[in-house]
């Protein structure tokens, strides 16, 4: 006898279900000491960063509505702070392989192709994040001497996460891939 249809409100129940499960458990699960420390390090600075953008935009809320005077300065310094969230962000998602990626058709690969293409997509990815990191030191360098227009800091300390970011990712991408090998010689698959 065929199933009714679920109502709106059990798929979104389930719907909600499954998304508490993934946000409270633990993404660095089955990971090595070294692996748990440097993303608690990424986790730590973007929570800092995090947490300090949005002291910064509540406040400067504050103090126009409240006092009717602005924190000038404070738009500049989150806007800049923004390219480092960003960035940590990624290499965290990179590191935990939660970053978007469609397996329409490595699904359909039996296992030895399948791990040629996904350490020839992180080779690939890799050198796309290497590239990026180039171009980003090129950029520091012809404007990263320039001042924030109220703080006058160096807005290389803020660009520099162009060019860290990429960096870091380019590694990470590696790494995958380094483990993807090494799977590949007898160990269970990294996915």
């Amino acid at each position: 006898m065929p199933q009714p249809p679920q109502s709106d409100d059990d798929l979104a129940n389930k719907v909600d279900a499954a998304s508490r499960a993934v946000d409270f458990m633990d993404h660095d699960a089955g990971k090595g000491r070294v692996d748990r420390a440097i993303n608690k390090v990424a986790e730590v600075a973007g929570v800092t960063v995090l947490a300090t953008i949005v002291v910064l935009v509540f406040g400067n809320a504050a103090t126009r509505y409240i006092m009717n005077s602005a924190l000038v300065w404070s738009d500049e310094l989150v806007l800049s702070l923004l390219p480092w969230l960003g960035m940590l962000g990624m290499f965290l998602s990179i590191r935990r392989r939660q970053i978007i990626r469609i397996e329409f058709l490595s699904a359909k690969l039996p296992d030895g192709p399948r791990r040629i293409l996904y350490c020839v997509t992180e080779l690939l990815a890799a050198g796309a994040f290497m590239w990026l990191a180039v171009a980003a030191f090129q950029y520091i360098q012809l404007f990263g001497g320039d001042r924030t227009i109220y703080l006058q800091i160096q807005k290389g300390w803020f660009q520099a996460a162009l060019l860290i970011g990429p960096a870091l990712a380019a590694l990470a991408y590696l790494l995958l891939m380094i483990e993807e090998l090494r799977s590949s010689r007898g160990k269970t698959p990294t996915r």
